[in-house]
């Protein structure tokens, strides 16, 4: 037998989900269209063309789902509110079904003794704003929708997180086309950055406001970059690929600024002034707001080479995947290892008072085998791997509060569609039901949970 590694007295053991992509039921009560309603109707854009119209169906089976966690120990339940089901125009009148339907969720919650954990934007705007997040006026939407929502929900809900994965939100979105809306323009995407971390750093203080005893977030998806050889070429494209995906939006966030290396990489790409005329005085003030802890979502980490036709040109950096590397049936690569280096690397850069990890999953599409089991044992041993790495990362002194495995159900995965399945519980989408199956790796974890250790 191995080391019996023990996570600290109260650790916050949860499960992830967001609301596009369980909720369903897009025109309920009042909902209007997202911008991910928009993109996954759009022909050729989702894998499929899948959309989250039915999902999981989850806005109807909310109290199956906590039946579900509650069977399995869970603590903690992450979840989005979806901006459209508050206020269907962005702004405006507010839906008081939307609101009902929260409520009826967080009681549910605490009925079950789990705690809520709301994530207030994971990437369903509302389509009706115009020009989204290119518009400064979004970030002054968001705020009032982050009031209303705090003070509905604030007298039961302590643990708040203002975005979730602003990376994506910006330059997924705008820069390489893959989500919603789409677009492919540098530019556009360190405006959007810049907007949606405005947004961040005006909520933090009403959130404050309305629920004095809140714990603030932000979710992160930081690389773990490592250069695929020790060349100046490929040492520079790590720096670039690390500048990109972490600290073009942490910096800020500590109070840095954005990066000055990265400003020099943007000017000479033709996508960066001095002092773009979206960047307002006072503005990097606001979105350093003092945060209780940071969120970080894992999954693998980058090892990164700098093209071969132009390597003094770190932004056309590929990232290359070791020989024989173990991957997830996402083509990820398989390294827990990294965890722990982001943590650490995390911890040296930026000293954050706390950290969760938000999301940290794989995917593998095993379904009910003849007795209806499903037996997805890669699942349990990747799940195994990355908590071991995350007890010997609290053991060396790293300030880790909470795991939320990512996710709960199978659900509806962005522009993959329903063609790749993260969740600890099966979803059969063809059946009327939504049929969840709870997967041997839901059973391990529970034992994880129950024991609040994990065996070397």
């Amino acid at each position: 037998m191995g080391r019996i590694l023990r996570f600290p007295e109260g650790f916050q053991w949860g499960v992830s989900t967001a609301a596009y992509q369980i909720e369903g039921a897009v025109h309920a009560d009042g909902r209007e269209d997202s911008i991910w309603d928009v993109f996954s109707h759009t022909p050729g854009k989702i894998k499929h063309n899948d959309t989250g119209d039915e999902a999981d169906d989850s806005y109807h089976l909310w109290q199956q789902d906590i039946d579900i966690m509650h069977s399995l120990g869970v603590k903690a339940y992450r979840f989005s509110v979806a901006w459209p089901r508050i206020f269907p125009s962005g702004t405006g009148e507010r839906n008081e079904a939307g609101l009902a339907y929260y409520d009826r969720l967080v009681d549910g919650l605490l009925a079950a003794r789990i705690t809520p954990v709301v994530t207030l934007y994971h990437w369903d705007l509302p389509a009706a704003l115009p020009g989204a997040w290119l518009s400064r006026s979004t970030p002054l939407a968001f705020v009032n929708y982050v009031d209303r929502i705090t003070r509905q929900l604030g007298d039961r809900v302590k643990q708040w997180t203002t975005l979730n994965e602003p990376f994506c939100a910006s330059f997924t979105s705008y820069a390489f086309g893959i989500h919603a809306p789409g677009e492919r323009d540098l530019a556009q995407a360190l405006q959007a950055a810049h907007n949606l971390m405005l947004a961040h750093g005006l909520a933090v203080p009403v959130i404050r406001a309305n629920v004095p005893d809140a714990r603030v977030s932000i979710v992160m998806n930081p690389a773990s970059v490592q250069p695929a050889t020790d060349s100046a070429a490929d040492r520079n494209a790590a720096r670039y690929c690390n500048g990109l995906e972490s600290r073009w939006l942490l910096d800020p966030l500590y109070g840095r600024g954005y990066p000055t290396d990265m400003q020099a990489d943007f000017e000479r790409m033709g996508v960066w002034k001095e002092s773009p005329d979206y960047i307002q005085p006072g503005d990097m003030q606001i979105i350093a707001a003092p945060l209780d802890l940071l969120g970080v979502n894992y999954y693998s980490r980058q090892v990164v080479a700098a093209d071969p036709v132009q390597p003094e040109k770190p932004e056309f950096w590929r990232g290359v995947l070791p020989t024989n590397a173990p991957r997830t049936e996402f083509g990820w690569e398989i390294y827990p290892q990294g965890l722990y280096d982001l943590l650490a690397w995390l911890k040296e850069t930026y000293a954050p008072k706390s950290l969760f990890i938000a999301e940290n999953g794989a995917s593998y599409s095993d379904g009910p085998d003849a007795t209806g089991a499903v037996h997805d044992t890669r699942r349990v041993i990747y799940l195994h791997d990355h908590l071991v790495q995350l007890a010997r990362a609290i053991e060396a002194g790293i300030p880790v509060e909470g795991y939320f495995h990512w996710s709960l159900l199978d659900n509806f995965e962005w522009s993959e569609g329903y063609s790749q399945r993260f969740g600890l519980v099966h979803v059969d989408f063809d059946s009327p039901d939504k049929k969840r199956t709870i997967k041997d790796s839901a059973l391990y974890y529970k034992q994880v949970i129950a024991a609040n250790s994990v065996e070397e």
